[in-house]
């Protein structure tokens, strides 16, 4: 158990936000509170609906995951930083495998805000399973990728590494305590695993090590989304 090396965040679950249609994004977020969560927005809304959207959800409370996984040149990325950090959001990402020279960038960037989001970087992505990887690298497995993508992440800065929760446990040994383990891929348990490879419940997530828990289907389709968010709470809250 891991729980025991990490501080739990009270409000460990992060909710994804995947919509097509702004007013159903305002009915969820209207249906949630700030102190139960996080909401993360991906490429889909803010390519919709931009920045506007983003500032929308911070003057409503919520601390924003910007999570646009972004991967280019240092200079690039530095100013994408810089942008994202301007809207007052709480964690922006950039894909570990663009190297140190653009984390170091990074999180340059984000500190020259007044308020300073966390930087986050993608090891592998949790839709990937064994054959996927093996048609992207030539040598090693999706573990041993993580554990040296999340090593570099680290020694270049960043705060932590968005990765699965089947890799967390590996990480907790090889990362300092204070480095966030941040990870999509949760399912509770009767859940649809939907495109997600890689996955955990809840519980067993935060008990492998998991500082934040990404949940988006099980919670913005469902019939009662506050209330599949207080079970998920409750279930976190018994390993405290």
């Amino acid at each position: 158990m891991q729980t025991d090396s990490i501080i739990i965040d009270k409000r460990p679950v992060i909710v994804a936000l995947d919509f097509d249609d702004l007013s159903l994004a305002r009915a969820l977020v209207n249906s949630l509170s700030p102190e139960k969560c996080r909401i993360k927005v991906g490429k889909e809304m803010f390519t919709l609906f931009g920045p506007d959207w983003v500032r929308e959800l911070v003057d409503k409370g919520f601390e924003v995951f910007l999570d646009l996984k972004f991967h280019d040149i240092p200079n690039t990325v530095a100013k994408a930083v810089k942008a994202a950090s301007a809207l007052g959001v709480w964690m922006v990402n950039v894909h570990a495998s663009g190297g140190p020279d653009m984390i170091y960038a990074a999180k340059d960037a984000a500190l020259i805000s007044n308020t300073p989001p966390l930087l986050t970087a993608v090891t592998i992505l949790t839709s990937m399973d064994e054959r996927q990887f093996g048609a992207v690298y030539d040598t090693g497995g999706i573990d041993e990728k993580v554990l040296s993508l999340a090593k570099l992440a680290e020694s270049s800065g960043a705060d932590g590494v968005v990765c699965s929760a089947r890799e967390a446990g590996s990480l907790r040994r090889h990362v300092d305590k204070h480095f966030c383990l941040v990870t999509p891929g949760i399912r509770p348990k009767g859940s649809a695993v939907n495109d997600q490879k890689r996955i955990m419940t809840p519980s067993e997530a935060i008990d492998a090590g998991v500082n934040y828990l990404v949940v988006g289907r099980p919670i913005t389709q469902a019939s009662l989304p506050a209330s599949v968010l207080s079970e998920i709470n409750a279930s976190i809250v018994q390993l405290t």
